[in-house]
């Protein structure tokens, strides 16, 4: 079946209502640290324990999407990700709230089952506008959950967001009842069989090892922005409150519009070519963050090009990677999306680790560092297309 547009909207807003998960902590470090009565970098531990549970959960239960009815599984995995969010609600202590967040990652990789099954119903003239279209869902929920959160979070504390976002999942499982088709996958062998064909995925196609490895190193720069980020905005010399922080979500959402355009222009040209752009774009936020430790409109500037930067090279490279092999598109998402992942986590705790070294500044050259690491890769690779 071809999805109409009424489809296409439902399955980015489903992308973007679950991801939010992810990312509803992010803003809600200083109050959490409060409560506890521990130092802000380490309530910040929360954020990468969140990443790295989504790297895992994409690793072990994605590649099922190419043997399992997928409506089924994504309704299954958004109840899990209900429970999850109920046990960080009623957190009685931090070591609890950092187990909740590990499985609330773990249950939040729903977008990661929805974005091959897009990939999978829309035509292959269509394909780079359709996942770019859910990308923007999946992004702008990445980047307005912040403002959400610090909002809530803020007027009825910090459990008071993970209580409303259960909700909201549960809702979306009704809407998954109602509005996504069924689709049945091809793969016939055992579990196993699925998880071992991921390494033979990894060794057999150079141009998904490039596009993993470029993509990890760009999502670290992202984990590591907006967790550091809460740390300079929360101190000298703004001060500012979790409402406040999560309104630079606000910044990033409206470069995360063009998702649907990068999705355009990959399938109009070589969508490598925007990857490339984009991984200059991400150095030059760096550069901009460096000379920024005290002005919000530098600050914001970063944020747009960081933002756009990422969403050139992600988006440019989840096409490439979707038309390799039809038959195993949840596998070849899962390796692209787990490493990804994965590099977000490490990039939250590598941007943690630099602040404590030398704040905002060690933590502007280190985010270039990982950008100009990110352009050698692509410029090294250049005639793979």
């Amino acid at each position: 079946m071809n999805l109409s547009k009424t489809d296409v909207g439902f399955m980015a807003i489903a992308t973007g209502l679950i991801v939010a998960n992810l990312y509803y902590c992010q803003p809600l470090i200083i109050l959490i640290a409060k409560e506890f009565a521990i130092p802000e970098d380490q309530a910040g531990t929360i954020t990468y324990l969140t990443q790295a549970g989504y790297a895992i959960g994409m690793f072990f239960m994605v590649p099922l999407g190419d043997k399992l009815e997928r409506k089924k599984q994504i309704q299954f995995t958004t109840l899990a990700a209900v429970v999850a969010l109920i046990i960080a609600a009623t957190a009685s202590n931090f070591r609890m709230l950092q187990i909740a967040s590990f499985l609330i990652g773990a249950a939040s990789i729903v977008p990661q089952l929805i974005l091959p099954l897009s990939a999978s119903l829309a035509s292959p003239e269509q394909r780079g506008k359709v996942i770019g279209t859910v990308m923007s869902g999946l992004l702008v929920g990445i980047l307005i959950s912040r403002t959400v959160s610090g909002f809530i979070g803020a007027w009825l504390g910090w459990r008071g967001m993970f209580w409303i976002a259960a909700v909201l999942c549960v809702l979306i499982v009704i809407v998954i009842q109602k509005k996504f088709p069924v689709n049945k996958p091809d793969f016939k062998g055992t579990y196993g069989q699925l998880l071992q064909s991921l390494f033979s995925l990894i060794r057999t196609q150079p141009m998904l090892r490039e596009a993993t490895l470029i993509n990890a190193l760009s999502f670290a720069q992202f984990g590591a922005f907006w967790t550091t980020m809460v740390l300079l905005l929360s101190g000298e010399p703004f001060h500012f409150n979790s409402a406040t922080i999560g309104l630079f979500g606000i910044v990033g959402a409206s470069g995360a519009l063009a998702a649907p355009l990068v999705g355009k222009l990959g399938d109009k040209g070589n969508p490598r070519v925007v990857i490339g752009y984009g991984c200059v774009l991400l150095l030059i936020s760096f550069i901009v963050f460096y000379f920024s430790s005290e002005s919000i409109i530098g600050i914001m500037i970063g944020i747009v090009f960081i933002d756009v930067g990422l969403q050139s090279v992600h988006i440019s490279n989840q096409t490439r990677v979707y038309s390799l092999l039809p038959e195993a598109r949840n596998r070849m998402n899962t390796v692209y999306m787990s490493f990804s992942f994965l590099g977000t986590a490490l990039g939250s705790a590598f941007g943690l680790w630099l602040w404590n070294l030398g704040k905002w500044h060690a933590f502007s050259i280190g985010g270039a560092m990982l950008a100009i690491a990110s352009i050698l890769i692509y410029a090294l690779t250049y005639k793979r297309k």
